[in-house]
């Protein structure tokens, strides 16, 4: 994940369950990756290879991974992309995925890292999802004799579902998408 379920708790505070948030951030990282055409910064330093049976993950080597981590997974020798996986639990030279992962013969892993500037725009994002959301389309109200007016939420104003101004941490990891 971009960013660790008790690392967003100490920039907001919320009572959705932690099961909700982890979600949500799955959600926007797919979003952001899709939406950039980036992988981000895969630290070559930090990868294994391993073969996956029953959804454990089995390393070659001493897993370097950290409960939380986001890996990126490429299956066999075509380096075919299988997705993104967030690491739940590490034992040595195993680890498990909160997701649903196939069984694979040969993988390999990689650790994905997030600059801090898109750390703190997620933290942002999910902020205003969860206190500005309910008022989307509202461009000013009144109260006396109730008087509002909405604006248009177009693809000029709004890109993955949020204001251009939260978005603008992700231009300069824009890349074409062929």
């Amino acid at each position: 994940m971009i960013i660790s379920i008790s690392g967003l708790r100490e920039h907001i505070t919320t009572d959705i369950s932690d099961s909700v948030l982890e979600a949500r951030l799955q959600a926007l990282e797919m979003k952001i990756r899709k939406y950039t055409n980036n992988r981000f910064h895969q630290v070559p330093m930090v990868r294994v290879k391993a073969e996956v049976t029953g959804g454990v993950v089995n390393a070659l080597t001493n897993v370097p991974f950290k409960v939380g981590d986001t890996v990126q997974i490429t299956c066999g020798d075509s380096a075919i992309d299988c997705g993104l996986y967030t690491v739940k639990e590490v034992d040595g030279m195993t680890f498990t995925v909160n997701e649903e992962i196939l069984d694979l013969d040969f993988a390999d892993v990689i650790k994905v890292k997030y600059g801090m500037d898109v750390v703190l725009g997620v933290v942002e994002m999910l902020r205003w999802d969860l206190e500005k959301r309910d008022k989307v389309g509202i461009k000013s109200e009144t109260i006396s004799r109730h008087s509002v007016t909405y604006s248009d939420a177009t693809d000029f104003n709004t890109k993955l579902d949020y204001p251009n101004n939260l978005c603008g941490f992700l231009k300069p990891y824009m890349k074409p998408g062929f």
